[in-house]
């Protein structure tokens, strides 16, 4: 597998949880899906079922294909009140 190297940006309970509010990843995730499992690995993310992702400032769906220099961020639901 191709390795690429991707910026991610966390917000909410999601930059609470990685410790950080971005940081760049060697990875061979081939899809933000695939990239989200391998960073679950690392920090105790919820389940993406209710996030959604951009890729390159682009709302994306989670199987695009990844290339080397994508900036993805995954967006947790905003509470409101």
């Amino acid at each position: 597998m191709a390795r690429r190297k991707l910026r991610i940006e966390y917000f909410a309970i999601l930059r609470d949880r990685a410790g950080v509010d971005a940081e760049e990843l060697d990875t061979e995730a081939g899809t933000p899906a695939e990239l989200f499992a391998e960073l679950s690995e690392r920090y105790p993310f919820p389940e993406p079922g209710q996030l959604k992702v951009a890729v390159n400032d682009e709302f994306s769906d989670w199987q695009v294909s990844l290339a080397d220099g994508d900036s993805v961020v995954f967006i947790p639901p905003v509470a409101g009140g």
